[in-house]
């Protein structure tokens, strides 16, 4: 398959990249679109509790969505202020589709103590369709804007989804912008070449633009969620810029054996691209995890996330030997070395570790475990404005209700339907467990209590006075919904299809990593180590954003809790990454076994010849993640760290010293498989052409 790919691409060339030239425009024409689409909706569960409550009551009693005004830094009580606040409130409620706009001076709770701030609500009419909403949305910032007063801030309900897509949209050109000149500064370091050096770029742009396209396509039939964007383009970018540097490296390689360019692309597609193959699958397959989740936003991301590294893993195999089969003879070959000059420093290290496989292995795996212990104490929330930048209109209206309100003001609160035939007892004894509860009927003998709770939103107040309302109600007809119960709800969710997910998962890797091997233990060694380090990574973040320590430095703040995006995102995505460079490592180490049967001289030479490409690549790639953390909103600055680390960790510590020290605790039995299982890769798992081993070494295996 791989060398029909390559005489394709290479018999063609001009074709090809004719091809993914149009597919590149029609990513950042067509597929920007996507920014428009984005969706803030990221806890919501189809057919949980909270769910089905919230759909119950749009169906019984369709509200409009609401956004809030603050005014304030000067008296309110100013007249002047007054009679542009009286008439921007008159100007609301002539706009057509808004239902409701209180008067902040005579409405309770509206006034600030101090006297130095108000709130203006505005409520929309229910079943607006998406343009009509957006017009209605637009006519009523634009008029509180026109406040003369020195804080004047709109945000809330689907305004902040527009605020976010906004920021999502600046956060990946700022970071595109940060990340690909020194990417390529540091290409052409590696490569010494600007035309080596640019076709990485060129790989990673179509990857960008492919991550757009991807988002665009599924926004067409489900939610995409605003992190969307952000994670799918920095993972679109570094994986682009992995592949391609381990294809252009190769090449290289093979330029060195024969002058003939063609026959050196199809030698590198061969080796390197059967590297890459492996590589995409598995990284696809370690995001199959989320799609065991019935939560559309972990759905969406995996499908997304899954497309644009197959997108990338195509443009490596198809677009990127085009580029070499035109280009690839003014690229310069490798530097002639000698087995002794060549990676001399990795060799030393596996060296190190293989010599003294059991105190590395103890010493590796107790500091990764020392690092992990923080994610034993992980929570995780749905977050507020707290986590945007203080930049962002929502964070500068949450930080000025907060200067000037109550605790607690501003705060969904919790909320409970009690239908037709719930026991009135039952119904006193869950109004009793908050003292602050407002009731309210609706046609058709539904009560609805909104149930006041002290802290934020989705706090641990809150979230336990959802549980006692469930806890009391036994079995009569009651439904909580609301923030704090979402949040519940995909609390369970996750633990209940978090198993399954990892068994989903673990399986699809073994098998991936069978078929790369012809082996039963590299597999589960690579598992192990895997996890080890991604548990490192994971505790890491806790550490720093939901403990506090250094968030700050980061542009954060301690969060009491990480958002419930990060580590499913984290876990999913950086054990794709861990996998794609234990697959860079393990071709060499195979290809030096098949031709030598000397499983020490495998793991020596293995990390010899891949050590450079796999440092080299994690750079690169840290070097686009933390271009990512340069936007400042929490998730974001959560996922991009964890990768980040995942990345470094796994390529230094695991790669260099743990992976060679268990190879060598395992000696020659790494590389054994049962029989039947032995006869089953042979005959389906995929080969590269190798120098046919020697007849005592096929004897053995």
């Amino acid at each position: 398959m791989l060398h029909r790919i390559a005489r394709a691409s290479t018999r063609h060339p001009l074709t090809v990249i004719a091809l993914w030239l149009l597919f590149l425009l029609l990513g950042f024409g067509l597929g920007t679109g996507v920014f428009a689409r984005l969706s803030d909706s990221v806890p919501d569960v189809p057919g949980t509790e909270s769910d089905r409550a919230s759909e119950y009551l749009d169906g019984i009693d369709p509200a409009g969505e609401s956004i809030t005004a603050v005014v304030a830094g000067t008296a309110v009580s100013d007249t002047a202020l007054r009679t542009q606040v009286d008439a921007a409130v008159t100007d609301l409620r002539d706009i057509a589709n808004i239902a409701a706009v209180p008067d902040p001076y005579t409405t309770r709770g509206l006034l600030a103590e101090d006297g130095r701030a108000l709130v203006i609500p505005v409520t929309l009419k229910g079943g607006l369709d998406d343009d009509a909403e957006e017009t209605v949305l637009d006519a009523a910032g634009d008029r509180i804007h026109q406040i003369r007063a020195p804080d004047v801030h709109v945000s809330g309900g689907p305004l902040l989804g527009q605020q976010l897509g906004e920021r999502a949209q600046e956060d990946v050109a700022r970071a595109e912008i940060i990340s690909l000149p020194v990417v390529l500064v540091l290409l052409l370091l590696i490569f010494g070449g600007f035309r080596a050096a640019g076709l990485p770029l060129v790989v990673a742009v179509s990857g960008v633009a492919g991550a757009f396209l991807a988002l665009f396509g599924f926004s067409q039939f489900t939610d995409i969620s605003v992190y969307a964007i952000q994670v799918t383009t920095m993972l679109g970018l570094g994986l682009a810029v992995d592949y391609a540097l381990l294809m252009v490296v190769r090449f290289r390689e093979e330029r060195r054996t024969t002058d003939d360019v063609v026959e050196a692309v199809h030698r590198t597609v061969a080796g390197a691209g059967r590297t890459v193959l492996f590589s995409g699958l598995t990284v696809a397959v370690s995001l199959t995890g989320l799609l065991v989740f019935p939560s559309i936003f972990l759905r969406s991301m995996g499908f997304a996330v899954a497309a644009v590294v197959v997108i990338d893993m195509l443009a490596a195999l198809t677009l990127l030997p085009a580029l070499l089969a035109r280009f690839g003879g003014k690229i310069a070959p490798a530097k002639d070395r000698t087995a002794e000059e060549e990676g001399r420093v990795f060799a030393r290290l596996a060296r190190f570790a293989t010599g003294r496989p059991v105190v590395v292995t103890v010493a590796s795996v107790a500091a990764l475990l020392v690092l992990a212990l923080p994610a034993t104490g992980m929570k995780i929330n749905i977050g507020d404005a707290q986590q945007l930048p203080t930049s962002t209109e929502a964070r500068q209206l949450d930080d000025t209700v907060g200067a000037h309100f109550p605790p607690g003001t501003g705060v969904s609160k919790v909320t409970v339907v009690l239908k037709p035939g719930t026991d009135t007892a039952t119904a006193e004894r869950i109004k009793a467990l908050s003292p602050g509860t407002e009731s309210r009927e609706l046609p058709g003998g539904t009560t609805v209590l909104s149930m006041q709770h002290s802290g934020s939103a989705d706090g641990k107040a809150a979230t336990d006075l959802v549980q006692r309302v469930r806890d009391v109600r036994g079995d009569e007809p009651v439904q909580v919904t609301g923030v704090a119960a979402r949040l519940v709800d995909f609390r369970a969710m996750l633990g209940d299809r978090a198993p399954w997910a990892a068994v989903t998962v673990l399986a699809g890797i073994f098998v991936l990593l069978f078929a790369f091997t012809g082996s039963v233990l590299i597999p589960l060694r690579t598992i192990f180590t895997t996890l080890l380090s991604l548990g490192a990574a994971l505790g890491v973040v806790v550490w720093v954003f939901q403990d506090g320590h250094l968030a700050s430095a980061l542009g954060s703040q301690e969060l009491g809790a990480l958002s419930l995006t990060a580590p499913p995102l984290i876990i999913a995505i950086a054990f794709g990454l861990a996998m794609d460079y234990e697959l860079f490592i393990l071709a060499r180490m195979r290809e030096t076994w098949l031709r030598t049967g000397d499983a020490q001289e495998a793991v020596v030479t293995g990390l010899r010849r891949s050590g450079r490409v796999v440092s080299c690549a994690a750079l690169l790639l840290a070097v686009v993640f933390g271009a990512f953390m340069t936007g400042g909103f929490a998730p974001i600055l959560q996922i991009g760290l964890g990768l980040t680390l995942a990345v470094l960790i796994d390529a230094t510590l695991v790669r260099m010293l743990l992976v060679p020290a268990t190879m060598a605790l395992l000696g020659r039995r790494a590389w054994w498989a049962p029989e039947r299982l032995r006869r089953a890769h042979d005959r389906f798992g995929l080969h590269e052409e190798a120098p046919p081993a020697a007849p005592e070494l096929t004897r053995q295996r």
